[in-house]
């Protein structure tokens, strides 16, 4: 981190925070506590004060004659006075008149200022002393006690601060708000606030012509900026380990101090900020999926009912005499629109399975004759791949058996797409410990190490697989979360051999069969 106070950042770039054509003079008239020397007047009026109470102290002593000990301890009673209301040169000035005064009035010879008694020579210069002594402590005491209300005070401007930005609506425009609360609280000339991640400026006040473009180079150069001749101060912003923006604040005279505590703040509004924008756009992406579900659970409703009339259709024209190519134009229509029936029951089954508030219709329902099922049916309709059961045991479970089918046949699909021509897709159920294992194993390109982790996020699809075979990207996805609502799970095993890859399903089995 660098400090600049109005020196070059580099040989072809300068940094000028100086305001030569615009005065702070206003502002220092209205900054709370701000140190100032005491006024001319009030310090004139605490030196005279001192000076008249002398002479009286010495006329009244003179004519009582009172002795010399009574006569010193009235003085050091002024020079204390003075010394709490006074400042240090007054102070001492009264200290040497009292002197002057005890040894012309008070100490033999009286009226001249020999002194022919070592014991009052020594007595003199104890009470100069002593008065000297007082002086500089309770000078000293003050100025702390100054320094203590001050730091004191800005404390508690801090905790005002603080407590106002907590305060602001996020859904509004919460950093401009913000930059005028720090304005506000600590009545300074200009505050500019940059958010380094939309580029955006937000500022209160009269800021200088160029505030805005300086505060983005401090940003972007990670400077710290302290010029006290414009009293303009600037800090770059940073959260977790990033730089996320800067603010720049002119017309802080007093406040030095608070520099570092204000530009935590205002990282803390940025981030709280950048955090609601995140929040309501994970919303928003929320609602868009509950109307997304909603309509496509009504559109595939609105379909089934004509596809069904089309089906029967179809069927009772095959039931009639037909040329052998009107029976195949028949059949094909039977079977597209059985396809597309298929698909608009996925499509529904979809957006069941997106609604929090339908969970699977669990019935027992055997495992193994339902892999059977769907491993039958892929047989069918391909002529280069060979699917078979390798391994199968009875196994029972709860389940939806319309999900659990959508879960088999995509599994077996997604083998049929991405396997080598003229390969085996094997399928075995396995029992163990309460919990049945379907694998479905199929021989074709890896999938990468990097991408096992993301391989069932939605509409994620392999860089090596994206061009092979058309998909979505949602398939995988769907067959994991109908795995979990049935208090299973879908995993991608390790491959062994390294050319075959492996998806795993496992459910719990009825209580019968653990």
């Amino acid at each position: 981190m660098h400090t600049l106070t109005d020196s070059p950042v580099s040989s072809s770039a300068t940094l000028d925070w100086s305001c030569p054509t615009q005065s702070t003079t206003g502002l220092g008239q209205t900054s709370i506590d701000a140190e100032a020397p005491t006024p001319k007047a009030t310090y004139w009026l605490s030196a005279a004060s001192g000076f008249i109470a002398v002479p009286i102290v010495t006329y009244v002593c003179f004519q009582f004659h009172l002795n010399l000990t009574i006569t010193s301890f009235l003085y050091l009673i002024i020079v204390v006075l003075q010394s709490l209301r006074g400042r240090l040169a007054s102070s001492v000035l009264i200290s040497l008149l009292t002197v002057a005064c005890l040894d012309f009035f008070f100490t033999e010879p009286i009226f001249s200022f020999e002194v022919t008694d070592p014991l009052d020579i020594l007595a003199l210069i104890s009470f100069l002393t002593t008065g000297i002594v007082i002086t500089r402590l309770t000078t000293r005491a003050r100025k702390e006690a100054e320094i203590s209300n001050r730091q004191r005070r800005q404390v508690d401007l801090l905790y005002d601060l603080a407590r106002r930005l907590l305060a602001l609506d996020p859904e509004k425009d919460v950093l401009g708000d913000a930059a005028e609360k720090f304005r506000e609280v600590f009545q300074l000339k200009a505050v500019c606030l940059f958010d380094g991640f939309s580029g955006q400026f937000f500022t209160a006040g009269m800021p200088v012509a160029n505030l805005r473009e300086r505060t983005q180079s401090v940003c972007v150069l990670g400077l710290e900026v302290n010029d006290a001749a414009s009293a303009t101060y600037a800090r770059s912003l940073h959260a977790s380990g990033r730089n996320i923006g800067a603010v720049a604040f002119q017309g802080l005279n007093g406040y030095e101090l608070t520099i570092g505590p204000l530009a935590a703040l205002a990282s803390a509004m940025l981030e709280r900020a950048r955090g609601f924008q995140t929040a309501s756009r994970a919303a928003a992406a929320a609602q868009a999926e509950v109307f997304r579900g909603a309509v496509l659970d009504a559109l595939a409703h609105e379909f089934k009912t004509p596809l069904a009339t089309i089906l029967t259709a179809a069927g009772g024209i095959q039931t009639r005499p037909l040329l052998p190519q009107q029976r195949e134009l028949a059949e094909l229509i039977e079977c597209e629109t059985a396809r597309l029936s298929g698909l608009t029951s996925q499509a529904l089954h979809t957006a069941r399975l997106e609604s929090s508030d339908i969970k699977p219709c669990l019935r027992r329902t055997d495992l193994t004759a339902l892999v059977s099922k769907c491993v039958n049916r892929c047989s069918r309709s391909s002529v280069d791949r060979r699917f078979r059961i390798k391994q199968t045991v009875p196994a029972d479970v709860l389940a939806d058996r319309e999900l659990l089918e959508l879960v088999f046949q995509q599994l077996l699909d997604n083998a049929g797409k991405y396997s080598c021509p003229g390969t085996d897709i094997d399928v075995s159920i396995e029992c163990s410990e309460g919990r049945a294992a379907v694998r479905v194993s199929n021989a074709g390109k890896p999938i990468f190490e990097s991408e096992r982790e993301r391989i069932f996020e939605r509409f994620y699809r392999g860089a090596a697989t994206a061009d092979t075979a058309p998909g979505s990207g949602l398939g995988l996805y769907f067959a994991q979360e109908i795995a979990r609502a049935h208090g299973g799970t879908m995993e991608l095993e390790t491959p062994e051999p390294p050319e075959r890859t492996t998806f795993c399903l496992t459910l719990p089995l009825t209580q019968s069969e653990c």
